[in-house]
């Protein structure tokens, strides 16, 4: 599981996590809402290790993130993370592409590498896009290319950062479809996302967060149909 335990975190004077607690559990989908500025992708890259915290406690599996003695090239094979720019190499094809991390990181033989990454972009519909380069992909497929890269690790965890926000409206909803099916499959997700309609379907709890802060968290049903919070109220009548 992933524990967070009174997480703050500044940028200089800026406070934009303002003491988080949160534990998502295995196989659990939490999906993240809130304005702009709030804190959620903040949240991502400190759960990852990304960005250092200023005081609390990150622990995945029991392995505290931002302690000294943590290995968190190790860590972040267990926690795969797209964010809104896919950052593919333009000069290697897909299929490339995501072999090179097990490849690099894990000294995977290329073989077994070549079968572990038409294996995951198969499994998010591109088999047929191996050796296309990545800037003949849509805005979706290219999306989906980096959630098959980071699938190749074999990570317990995902963690998605708006990774819809940078697409046309009509290639959406095949990035939506591939984290539905993960859902399915039961891998345990963290996801920042604005698609409320998502939000109510695939999550076992949403949060939303405000100014740094935490505001809520509760299952769908509960989450959209009894905002507790004139600030969660004010955000869901916004987004109708």
């Amino acid at each position: 599981m992933i524990e967070i335990h009174d997480v703050r975190k500044s940028f200089g004077p800026l406070e934009v996590l303002k003491g988080i607690d949160l534990t998502v559990n295995k196989g659990e989908v939490l999906t993240v809402i809130g304005g702009s500025g709030s804190g959620k992708s903040t949240l991502l890259t400190c759960i990852n290790g990304l960005e250092p915290i200023d005081s609390g406690r990150i622990l995945i599996d029991g392995t505290e993130v931002h302690a000294k003695s943590t290995d968190l090239n190790k860590l972040r094979r267990k926690v795969g993370i797209v964010f809104q720019q896919w950052n593919a190499f333009p000069h290697l094809t897909v299929l490339e592409n995501v072999m090179l991390a097990p490849r690099k990181v894990l000294g995977i033989p290329k073989a077994d590498a070549r079968a572990i990454a038409v294996k995951q972009l198969s499994h998010v519909g591109l088999g047929e896009k191996l050796d296309v380069y990545p800037s003949r992909l849509s805005g979706g497929q290219q999306q989906r290319m980096a959630i098959a890269r980071a699938l190749a690790m074999s990570p317990d965890y995902m963690l998605f950062d708006e990774v819809t926000s940078a697409l046309d409206p009509q290639l959406v909803g095949e990035v939506l479809d591939t984290l539905r099916m993960l859902a399915r499959e039961g891998m345990t997700m963290i996801c920042v996302t604005h698609e409320m309609k998502f939000a109510r379907e695939v999550s076992d709890r949403v949060a939303f967060f405000h100014q740094g802060v935490m505001m809520e968290i509760a299952p769908p049903a509960e989450f959209f149909g009894n905002p507790q919070t004139p600030e969660l109220q004010k955000f869901l009548s916004a987004t109708h």
